[in-house]
This record gives C-alpha cells, sequence and structure tokens, in this order.
C-alpha cells in the first residue's frame, strides 16, 4: 500500500494517476479534494482528507500503509501568506509525517526534495527543505531522497512565471543576477518515474540522496530567450543584482496574489542548479526528455 502526500499538486497527481495506469490502487492526501479532483484520474484510488500540519488528520491514511511518497511541500515559486507558511509545512509538516507514519508502523518514505538541497540561513526556504530532509533521515524508516532540478511540464510553475514575466513586460525582461546560473530542468513525468524506481527498487537507493536533470544545461540567460521565442516576443534582458532582485520580488509579492517570481524562488539563483547530465541514465536507466524538444511539441508551459 502506496499514500501519496500532496498527491492533487504538480508532481503528487503525476504519481497517483501512473500509479493507477501501472495496476496500483493507491492513497491520496489532499487537503482539498474538490480542488485536487481535476488533476486525479477518474477512479482507481482512495482519497484521505489531511494536512501534514494537522497530526490528528493523518492516522486514517496511514493505517495499512508500507510506503510513503512525501510531496506534500509549499514550493518556492508560491508567497508566503494565510494558510501559506514555508516552516509550518515543510519542516514542521514532514516532522508530524514521520511521527505518524512511525507509529503506524509505514516502512519507508521517500521524499520529492530538489536539486541542491542544503544548509542556509536560519529561517531561510532552503534550510527549511534541508530540516525536512534531516527529519527523514533520522525517522528510523527506510528512505530516499530525490532531488530533481527544476521541473518542466504542463502547469509548471516557474516556466509559467518566467512567461508572465516576459509577457508583463514590454521591451525589457528584468534578470536576476548577470544570468550565467545554470539549470538543468527535467521533465516532471521523468521525475516520477525515478521516484517510483526509488519505491520499487529499495535495495538499490534506500539511504541514498540522488539529485536529478534532464539532458541539457541552460543557464538563466538561454532559458528566457528560449521562452521569449516560444511566445514570439523581442525582449532586451536587463541584468540586476541579486539583492536588488530580491527587494523587486518583495514588492511584487505585496500587490500580486501569484507574483511570477518571489524571495524564495531567488535563492535557487545562489549556486548552480545541476549535477551530472548523465545521472538520470546512470542511475535510473532511461533517457530524460529534453525541455527543448518538449517546449517544440507543447510551449512553455
Amino acid at each position: 500500500m502506496i499514500l501519496v502526500t500532496g498527491a492533487g499538486g504538480f508532481a503528487g497527481s503525476r504519481i497517483m494517476s501512473r500509479l493507477v495506469s501501472d495496476g496500483e490502487r493507491p492513497r491520496g492526501l489532499v487537503r482539498a479534494p474538490g480542488g485536487a479532483a481535476p488533476r486525479l484520474p477518474a477512479s482507481g484510488y482512495d482519497l484521505f482528507v489531511g494536512d501534514t500540519t494537522r497530526p490528528d488528520s493523518l492516522d486514517p491514511a496511514l493505517q495499512g500503509v508500507e510506503t510513503v511518497i512525501h510531496t506534500a511541500f509549499i514550493t518556492a515559486d508560491r508567497k508566503q501568506g494565510p494558510g501559506v507558511n514555508y516552516h509550518e509545512t515543510n519542516v514542521n509538516g514532514t516532522r508530524n509525517l514521520v511521527e505518524a507514519a512511525q507509529a503506524a508502523g509505514v516502512k519507508r518514505i521517500v521524499v520529492l526534495s530538489g536539486l541542491g538541497t542544503r544548509h542556509d540561513k536560519p529561517s531561510s526556504y532552503m534550510e527549511g527543505r534541508y530540516e525536512a530532509n534531516e527529519l527523514v533521515k533520522r525517522s528510523g524508516l527506510a528512505w530516499s531522497i530525490l532531488g530533481p532540478s527544476i521541473q518542466f511540464g504542463k502547469g509548471a510553475a516557474i516556466f509559467k512565471g518566467l512567461a508572465d514575466l516576459i509577457k508583463g513586460m514590454p521591451i525589457i525582461t528584468p534578470m536576476i543576477g548577470n544570468g550565467k546560473v545554470e539549470f538543468q530542468p527535467i521533465w516532471v513525468d521523468d521525475v516520477v518515474t525515478c521516484l517510483l524506481k526509488m519505491v520499487r527498487e529499495p535495495a538499490s537507493y534506500d539511504g541514498q540522496v540522488i539529485d536529478v536533470g534532464g539532458p541539457e544545461i541552460f543557464t538563466y540567460a538561454q532559458l528566457l530567450d528560449m521562452i521569449a521565442a516560444r511566445l514570439n516576443k523581442h525582449r532586451i534582458k536587463v541584468p540586476g543584482p541579486i539583492p536588488l532582485a530580491t527587494i523587486g520580488a518583495g514588492l511584487m509579492e505585496l500587490v500580486l496574489p501569484k507574483p511570477p517570481i518571489t524571495r524564495a524562488a531567488i535563492g535557487l539563483f545562489e549556486f548552480p542548479n545541476r549535477t551530472d547530465l548523465d545521472v538520470v541514465q546512470r542511475r535510473f536507466g532511461f533517457q530524460p526528455v529534453s525541455l527543448r524538444d518538449w517546449m517544440a511539441q507543447n510551449g512553455v508551459a
């Protein structure tokens, strides 16, 4: 029995769909079933309403579960506000889930994290994701952690945000830093394939943190150019220091319900978001989809 937390999310819903198509009957944990339903299969699974920040809501979903796939994190593209708190969900929520899983006799937890997750400034977004990983490692459960670079696919928030930024600014596009930071975008469906191999082949992956990316590496400037070209927009990229970009993101968070960039997301520009080009082929046995090829067929997001 597999439980997927964040089952209605960008990756979680695709994990649910893949499990159902593979003949499994997974359980999904969602906060709002009405909002999750359009992204989930029509049938073939059991849905539980719960929230990792409310420990009492977790027990029913965990009874009889052997493996938890944990994707219920607030990602850096979302701004904090009422009901959206990075530390409460990402750290305390993971702590609650681990404790409830221990009590329920769960054997294994597989976590969808992020490439390069590491110690950072206290109370920062990155520090919270690092703390969540450490809680899992110390849980006493069998565990594995997948750290993808930025993910693309239909509905990918970061690519939609960049597209909105390009469309919303005439002539120029403000660029975080000098545009040289590197990313290795990976298709969300390839991330699902990696996660499910971790679930199904524990002897090969338990106790490991594996960072993954797609088959190509792009600078931030190159990503902006690719997106602008797909949108048929000619824009002049204007670089800006990260501290100034952080101030700008903070202002957008104040006035926009869904800002194209957040202060948390700017943390991704402080280190190269890349790993070995052959890591998916080498560790998981398949060739990941190219962002360039995917965009040629599907557009930006």
